[in-house]
């Protein structure tokens, strides 16, 4: 009698903790949605190969980035078109590109552009991504609740 005894309050705090433990990773969860919920998303497009283009929008992610904070703003550039052109190798923007990248900003190349220009990724600045196409990207993000600015 004594061990069912035993058995039971094992039991019951046993139930009590898990409980307790789905409660915490519940509560947890929710945390994270409201954080993800608050994070900013923005998305940019260039499509023009103007220099002064691509220095505007670089400009334009460093004000977004120090008015709200690195750590609470996805940006990403999404380059197609003969916005492209900015991204190869001997790029005329490529160090601002790269320290663009290095804060963080996503930049990511259309292959379906690459394709018509008959650009490979050995063409291409080392660090960037690559998406199937860049309009659709656009698209998508907007889907998804991202703010979209075209400099």
């Amino acid at each position: 009698m004594k061990h069912i005894i035993q058995f039971k309050i094992f039991a019951t705090v046993f139930v009590l903790l898990m409980s307790l433990a789905s409660f915490n990773s519940e509560a947890a969860e929710a945390r994270l949605l409201q954080v993800e919920a608050t994070r900013e998303k923005v998305v940019f497009q260039v499509s023009d190969s103007i220099p002064g283009k691509w220095n505007l929008t670089l400009n334009n992610v460093r004000n977004i980035q120090n008015a709200i904070g690195k750590d609470k703003v996805d940006i990403e550039i999404v380059a197609y078109g003969p916005g492209i052109n900015m991204l190869k190798l001997k790029s005329k923007v490529g160090s601002k590109i790269d320290k663009a990248l290095a804060d963080g900003i996503r930049i990511v190349a259309c292959k379906n552009t690459m394709k018509h220009m008959k650009l490979t990724v050995a063409n291409m600045l080392p660090s960037i991504a690559y998406v199937p196409s860049g309009a659709v990207e656009l698209m998508r993000k907007q889907e998804d609740g991202w703010a979209y600015i075209r400099p």
